[in-house]
Formats: structure tokens, C-alpha cells, sequence
């Protein structure tokens, strides 16, 4: 029998390759290999389900990666944003869950309401590192870094692991000023 982890596991996944289009409890239950009885068992129906997967995709890739940050020894401000990075850099699936979720919170309420919850989330937990870290402009260089990740999920072919963190590594890079003082 499957878990709602597993359903909703088996949700995101669809959801990465297919779109919410394609988000059927047919669907569901046929890669699971399980009946419509058991979708029910766990929810009332899809959207029920629907919710519970935002919830879900907004816990493992966002909620799970602060908390891992965090909850790892005591580091630096620049040590904790490197294993963000190398958290999102290697998410697997994540660039095409991301392009997929922004679809669905173009055409749909709740999406749109975690959509922006989770990019807040993000962006302000971006800055307080970027602060923390004596950067500058903690708002514009957390917009910087996490632009980079949405754009790179749009790029065909995906951007490999190694070159979306050479990007970041390019990002966070001091740079003399090639401005003149007076």
C-alpha cells in the first residue's frame, strides 16, 4: 500500500514532465500500480490532492532546504549559502518541477498563493545569508541568485548540475570596483 508521501512523491514527479494537465488520479493510480480506492483513502479527491501537493512541493524544496541548512553544524554565513547552493544545484528534477509549478500559478489561485509564499521565503532567506555574509544590496544579490535559478530552468538543454553551480560560483565571486572614485 501506498503512503501519501508516495503519492505525492509520484504527483511531483508527473508534474515535472507532464504539467498539471496530466495530474490525473487515472494517471496516479496507474504508476503506482494501485486502484482509485486507495487515491481516496489519503484524499477527497484532486484538489484536495492538489493542495496537498503544493504543500508537499513548498515542504521538500523549500521548508527541507533551510531546515537542512540551518540544522547542520554551526557555519559561517558563506559556508551555509554554499550548501544552499549545492542543495539546489543538485535537486535533480527540480528545474522542470520549478518551470512546471510557475505554469500552474499562472492559471491557477492556490498555486499562485504558494507560488509567492515560497519565492518570498526564499528570496528573504537569500538575503539574510547575503547580510549575514557583509555582502552588499543582501535584497538585489538574493534576486540575482535565485533569478539564476529560474531562468535555468527554462534553458533547453538544462543546464548541468556542474554549470549551474559554476554560474553561482561566478555570482558570488568578489569583483574589484572598475568604477572611479573621485
Amino acid at each position: 500500500m501506498a503512503t501519501e508521501q508516495d503519492w505525492l512523491d509520484e504527483g511531483l514527479a508527473i508534474l515535472a514532465v507532464q504539467g498539471v494537465p496530466a495530474l490525473t488520479i487515472e494517471l496516479l493510480c496507474e504508476r503506482l500500480g494501485l486502484t482509485k480506492g486507495s487515491f481516496y483513502h489519503h484524499f477527497r479527491g484532486m484538489p484536495a490532492y492538489r493542495a496537498a501537493l503544493l504543500e508537499h512541493f513548498e515542504r521538500r524544496f523549500t521548508t527541507e532546504f533551510i531546515e537542512a541548512v540551518e540544522s547542520a553544524a554551526p557555519a559561517p554565513a558563506t559556508v551555509r549559502l554554499e550548501r544552499l547552493l549545492d542543495l539546489v544545484a543538485g535537486s535533480g528534477d527540480s528545474p522542470a518541477l520549478e518551470v512546471a509549478v510557475r505554469a500552474w500559478a499562472q492559471q491557477d489561485d492556490l498555486a499562485r498563493a504558494v507560488q509567492e509564499r515560497v519565492d518570498r521565503r526564499r528570496i528573504d532567506y537569500l538575503s539574510a545569508l547575503w547580510e549575514q555574509r557583509g555582502g552588499q544590496e543582501p535584497r538585489n544579490m538574493a534576486l540575482l541568485l535565485y533569478l539564476v535559478l529560474i531562468g535555468a530552468g527554462h534553458l533547453v538543454p538544462a543546464l548541468t548540475v556542474k554549470e549551474l553551480r559554476e554560474v553561482y560560483d561566478l555570482a558570488l565571486r568578489p569583483y574589484p570596483s572598475t568604477r572611479e572614485r573621485p
